[in-house]
């Protein structure tokens, strides 16, 4: 199956989205900020080792550095701006502050269903 990184300053909503992929068999790897986001996918500090995850599921208010700021340098980075992006956000009006963002494939408000956060998974990775 996958590698997901989900990015979310919120334990509780990691530890939930981590127990509905890894169900679904998917590996997750946790990150909770933008920075450290940035620096599991290798852009800050740039690393061109690191090992890119097949999807991201990302937070907008996060300390440190938002999702909309991590959103937009992972777009900006050759190597990683393929990496398809699910917004998780709390304020569904953010749609427009991500247009900038090249690769962000779905939004998902929360609170969310964890089935139709199986749905959106599948459907954008395309399994």
């Amino acid at each position: 199956m996958a590698n997901i990184l989900v990015v979310d300053d919120e334990r509780d909503v990691v530890t939930l989205v981590k127990f509905v992929l890894q169900k679904e068999g998917h590996t997750v790897i946790e990150a909770y900020n933008g920075a450290q986001a940035l620096e599991k996918l290798g852009v800050e500090p740039v690393n061109a080792e690191a090992e890119l995850p097949d999807l991201i599921i990302l937070d907008v208010m996060m300390p440190i550095i938002d999702g909309h700021t991590a959103c937009r340098r992972i777009s900006e980075n050759d190597r990683v701006r393929k990496v398809p992006v699910v917004v998780l956000t709390a304020k569904g009006q953010m749609r427009e502050l991500f247009e900038s963002c090249g690769n962000v494939a779905a939004y998902l408000e929360k609170p969310f269903d964890p089935r139709k956060l199986r749905e959106m998974i599948a459907s954008v990775l395309g399994i």
